[in-house]
């Protein structure tokens, strides 16, 4: 159905993107394409949707492949019709019901009497029965985007669907219904996610490199599994290296010694024989020569072996590189950090939710906010943070200190560079080498400090949000994440996973993504 051979992308400034991609994909086939934010899953698909042209390989495609790509609010000035690719056809048999004999009209409905049906059949699917086909996309949320475009799937029946990080905006509900979607339709899918309950679904996982891709025979768990065998074969190799390092300075040393040793004995017997002075000077000579030599032998083995150890842990997932250190906050474990007793707030006179609601929060508890769209977790969070005052009820609050990280992870100013934002959180008042420690600590080395905050990734921006936590003189109480990983690739989801729970504190995470949630050890849920 589709073969990709030796497919490379390079971007307008000439840098190049990935090489030697080759992948085939059979009928009914469906494959998880993972990798690194930047290392191309998007650029791939587009180039298999041919929305862009390689700059060098082959493709073949016996089916026209049905691809969404990641909503960011790019077909907010189309309507529901046209960004279905329906409204030519529906224009045309409105046309023809009120009469037209145009050729024209018949000739773009193509036959296709029943599309208008079809059409409302995939949309009520989704849940989106009161959505017109004349309503303007800007009119929809994020996650309504998402369910027209996988509508789109029933209503065209293609035989080959690309999908670019389709649960991001979905709730549980509907990403639930997607994962049984993808699960019981018979065409061949290339899926990029960083949904680790939507990747389990599939039974090949694509790892995409900058020199191609690796396949995996298995779904998620099966791909850590031996990517995990894969790591502790390089941190093996690692230690080895390092050993073998050792041993080679503690042979230099032992062998110089000794050589120093005959030098001295050479030179005390030559002496005593009386031998004369231009004779001990071309003996000094030859010794001399004698060690240099020696010693470039074992600096170029032991410069060759440096060399072997930097390139293996270049080769080490990040995760395996950094050091966190979180500082721990000063509250014991249970107790009351916050409680409200029937609290509501009023919007426009109207009541958030219809009954007043109850909320205990204690030290060390880490809980999972849950509710649809327009529950009121934000304004329950605004509550938590003192940020506003509820209408009724009685609200006891202890907490001393807390950050609240949304998924953009907003509190990063974009005017600054890195250093400039990690000496912002500075309340420590650590010295300037101190901070760029904690920097490298966090995987931002010396060549990136002056880098504009505006020009990091999600998966940057992360860990340097977590890296100014640190800098803190006070560890917070509480943690609050709102979809924190929607904008991270699996390696920085395993980062921040990590990083959580090295945290002691209290911990309040908004998040549709179960598999993270299990990961990050959630004990209580608040549901709205």
């Amino acid at each position: 159905m589709l073969i990709l051979q030796n497919i490379s992308y390079v971007h307008l400034n000439k840098d190049l993107l990935f090489q030697h991609i080759s992948l085939t994909i059979q009928n009914n086939q469906k494959i998880a394409l993972i990798g690194n934010n930047g290392s191309g899953k998007s650029t791939l698909l587009k180039i298999i949707a041919g929305e862009l042209k390689p700059a060098s390989g082959t493709l073949q495609c016996d089916e026209k492949p049905y691809y969404i790509p990641q909503i960011f609010g790019q077909f907010n000035h189309l309507t529901v019709a046209e960004a279905l690719k329906v409204h030519t056809k529906i224009t045309a048999l409105n046309a023809i019901i009120n009469g037209s004999i145009n050729e024209k009209d018949y000739n773009d409905l193509d036959d296709d009497w029943t599309i208008e049906e079809r059409c409302s059949s995939a949309l009520s699917y989704w849940g989106l029965q009161n959505i017109l086909l004349s309503q303007k996309m800007e009119s929809l949320s994020g996650g309504q985007k998402t369910k027209v475009f996988l509508a789109g799937i029933q209503i065209h029946q293609p035989a080959l669907i690309l999908l670019d990080e389709p649960s991001n905006h979905l709730d549980s509900a509907a990403r639930n219904k997607l994962y049984g979607f993808i699960n019981d339709t018979s065409a061949s899918f290339i899926v990029v996610s960083h949904d680790r309950t939507l990747l389990n679904a599939f039974d090949t996982i694509a790892e995409l490199t900058a020199n191609g891709i690796n396949n995996y025979g298995g779904n998620y768990e099966f791909y850590t599994a031996q990517k995990a065998i894969e790591n502790n074969a390089r941190l093996q190799s690692l230690e080895e290296t390092e050993k073998a390092i050792r041993k080679a300075r503690e042979k230099e040393r032992e062998t110089l010694e000794r050589q120093q040793r005959l030098d001295n004995r050479g030179k005390k017997k030559a002496e005593k024989a009386g031998v004369a002075k231009i004779m001990m000077n071309t003996l000094r000579n030859n010794a001399e020569q004698s060690t240099s030599k020696l010693k470039s032998v074992h600096t170029e083995k032991i410069g060759g072996l440096n060399q072997d150890l930097m390139d293996k842990r270049a080769a080490l997932p990040d995760i395996d590189k950094m050091k966190i250190g979180f500082n721990h906050s000063s509250l014991h474990k249970g107790k009351i950090l916050f409680s409200a007793t029937g609290i509501n707030v009023e919007y426009n006179g109207r009541s958030v939710w219809k009954k007043s609601i109850d909320v205990e929060i204690n030290s060390g508890e880490r809980l999972a906010l849950k509710g649809d769209n327009g529950s009121g977790k934000t304004t329950l969070i605004n509550i938590i943070t003192g940020k506003i005052k509820p209408a009724t009820g009685k609200v006891f609050n202890a907490i001393n200190k807390w950050f609240y990280i949304d998924q953009d992870y907003s509190l990063i100013e974009n005017t600054l560079n890195i250093y400039e934002q990690a000496q912002k959180y500075n309340t420590a008042n650590l010295q300037e080498h101190e901070i760029k420690i904690r920097l490298n600590r966090f995987l931002f080395d010396k060549t990136t400090w002056d880098k504009s905050c505006q020009s990091l990734s999600g998966g940057e921006r992360m860990r340097l949000m977590l890296c100014c936590i640190t800098l803190s003189d006070v560890a917070p109480d509480l943690l609050i994440f709102d979809e924190p990983t929607n904008n991270l690739d699996i390696q920085n989801i395993d980062i921040l996973t990590k990083a959580i729970n090295e945290y002691e504190g209290s911990l309040i995470v908004v998040s549709h993504d179960e598999y993270f949630l299990d990961d990050i050890r959630i004990n209580k849920v608040i549901q709205l």
